[in-house]
């Protein structure tokens, strides 16, 4: 019956600056990106890389993220080739490496954030325990 987690909504305080980063740092592919008139909702964006799709939403006014220390959902995890090469290439684009990176046995992790502040979790695995 489900099949697998299909896509992941974001809804950033600045649509164009969140589009940019996940396209032109993180490499996201613009797959299309449509104006809807629904309510607060002013254009939908999709980003994919490899079989991993993000939404982008603009909403016109959103309410500012309250905590990166909340219940509910914490990162998005990007798996990486070699983790060396990604924090490399995210400092020479200016993006700040928050944690790591981590050598946990089985893997290495960091984490960086969005423009928001949205927890981007990236992970080199030597093997997946599962």
């Amino acid at each position: 019956m489900f099949k697998r987690i299909d896509h992941v909504e974001i809804i950033p305080s600045d649509f164009d600056r969140s589009m940019a980063f996940y396209r032109d740092v993180l490499e996201f592919r613009l797959v299309s990106r449509t104006p809807v008139q629904a309510g607060p909702l002013k254009e939908v964006a999709y980003l994919q890389l490899g079989d991993t799709v993000i939404e982008l939403l603009c909403v016109k006014n959103p309410a500012p993220m309250s905590s990166s220390v909340t219940t509910g959902y914490r990162a998005i995890a990007l798996e990486v080739e070699s983790m060396e090469a990604a924090t490399t290439y995210l400092r020479d684009h200016g993006v700040y490496v928050t944690l790591g990176p981590i050598d946990l046995g089985t893997s290495i992790r960091a984490e960086i954030t969005d423009p928001d502040g949205l927890t981007i979790e990236l992970r080199e695995w030597r093997y997946k325990p599962w």
